[in-house]
């Protein structure tokens, strides 16, 4: 079996150039459609295959405040990218103490927002229970909350989470249920189950639990491929549009772009992708200006997750 080091030996090397000399595929910025902030990687988990690596002692990237999403949404006004959605991850969001603070100013500046969550014991405070309802009843229809749910049944998804995680999130999914504030699915699929099969899994789960949720829409109920770097994938190319029959506009860069703060440094910083938090590479700088330019497919994730996979991390 191939190893990370050794899976994709040689590519992924040169931002402008593949490994065969060809032109590496670029994507421009053409229809800026969401802004992400990771909140930290503090989570209150750790996962078997956390992308990001988080858990209850990965402070890599520090609790944003509700001063720096401000200032980046000022940015948005001055730089009229027509962005629609606000979304936050982490880590586990409800983690940062700043939380619904974030959220109310991203409501107040009329944007829909949507929160990745576990939807286990720090949503699941009080405080933080009380500020979800009242943002849900000032700004109503515009807050989803997306529950990470890796398979429809216990059994696969504890495999990825720890025992009695499923039951845990679904406490919280029951509680979000109860109050009316509405969900979305993040789902895996990485257990040799067809995309059919786990639409039916998951739609039977949402109709025993009175979930309001679609599992047939792919923006309701999100199935994601794996990433896994051991796993070696071809570099994407600028012919490779015609012949996949994809276009640059339809990856992830083309439409987002993720606020993070670096444990140490004195700003956060932009980057091109909410998938690859620590490569230096895909950092863009600390203003949206300067986040505008185009961003070469130059990591397996750029090819494995988002041009092959056909995934977005976006509502």
């Amino acid at each position: 079996m191939k190893d990370n080091a050794t899976a994709n030996l040689g590519k992924f090397e040169h931002p402008g150039i593949t490994a065969k000399g060809e032109q590496r595929a670029r994507v421009a910025l053409s229809n800026p459609q969401t802004l992400w902030f990771n909140t930290g990687t503090l989570c209150n988990i750790t996962c078997a295959n956390c992308y990001i690596e988080s858990s209850p002692e990965n402070d890599r990237l520090v609790y944003l405040t509700a001063y720096d999403v401000s200032d980046y949404l000022t940015q948005l006004d001055e730089r009229n990218w027509g962005v629609h959605e606000i979304a936050f991850t982490g880590g586990e969001p409800f983690m940062n103490p700043n939380m619904i603070d974030m959220t109310r100013v991203s409501l107040a500046a009329g944007y829909e927002v949507l929160i990745l969550t576990n939807a286990m014991l720090p949503m699941m405070r009080r405080r933080v229970q009380d500020g979800l309802q009242e943002l849900n009843r000032d700004f109503p229809g515009k807050l989803t909350l997306r529950v990470s749910v890796d398979h429809h049944s216990a059994h696969y998804h504890d495999q990825e989470r720890g025992t009695g995680a499923f039951e845990k999130t679904l406490i919280g999914m029951r509680w979000l249920r109860d109050a009316g504030i509405k969900m979305a699915i993040a789902g895996r699929t990485m257990w040799s189950e067809s995309e059919t099969e786990s639409r039916l899994g998951f739609a039977q789960l949402f109709d025993r639990e009175g979930f309001e949720i679609d599992a047939q829409d792919p923006g309701m109920t999100v199935l994601f491929p794996e990433m896994d770097e051991t796993v070696e994938v071809p570099e994407i190319t600028t012919e490779c549009w015609g012949i996949l029959g994809k276009s640059p506009d339809d990856v992830m860069c083309a439409s987002s772009r993720m606020v993070v703060k670096r444990n140490g440094a004195s700003r956060p910083t932009v980057l091109a992708c909410t998938l690859l938090p620590y490569d230096p590479q895909f950092e863009m700088g600390e203003t949206l200006e300067e986040a505008e330019k185009s961003v070469p497919l130059n990591h397996a994730h750029c090819s494995k997750f988002c041009v092959l996979g056909g995934a977005s991390c976006s509502a």
